[in-house]
């Protein structure tokens, strides 16, 4: 069983920082690219930030020069750090993972992590 574990989480003002972490277990033998994706109240899911195994990063328009997205292929865990936060990133935070097990087969599958709530007060 593979199982992604959001942390991090949490109520901050407007202009703050929190930074998130998910970490991956499992029998895993290689994972792809990671992210992290948000989805507000009555609205779409959407991806805020991925990280590819080769350490490639992309970010939605949104949150470029704020967040930064960041692996440790040695851990299995993947990081957020969002600053300058803004009401508007108010939302759950997803983990995402392409990556490989056990239980994938040899092409991989996405794996979810349950979430983490993020609150920016204004």
């Amino acid at each position: 069983q593979v199982q992604l574990v959001e942390s991090g989480g949490g109520l901050v003002q407007a202009g703050g920082s929190l930074r998130l972490s998910c970490a991956a277990s499992g029998t895993i033998f290689s994972i792809n690219a990671m992210g992290w994706y948000r989805q507000a109240p009555g609205k779409q899911r959407e991806l805020v930030a991925a990280i590819t195994s080769g350490a490639s990063t992309n970010y939605a328009d949104s949150v470029k020069g704020r967040f930064t997205i960041s692996r440790d292929n040695a851990k299995n865990t993947v990081y957020l750090q969002m600053n300058s936060l803004k009401p508007e990133d108010t939302a759950v935070y997803y983990c995402n993972a392409d990556l490989v097990s056990l239980y994938s087969g040899p092409r991989g599958m996405d794996y979810w992590g349950k979430g983490t709530m993020v609150t920016v007060s204004s």
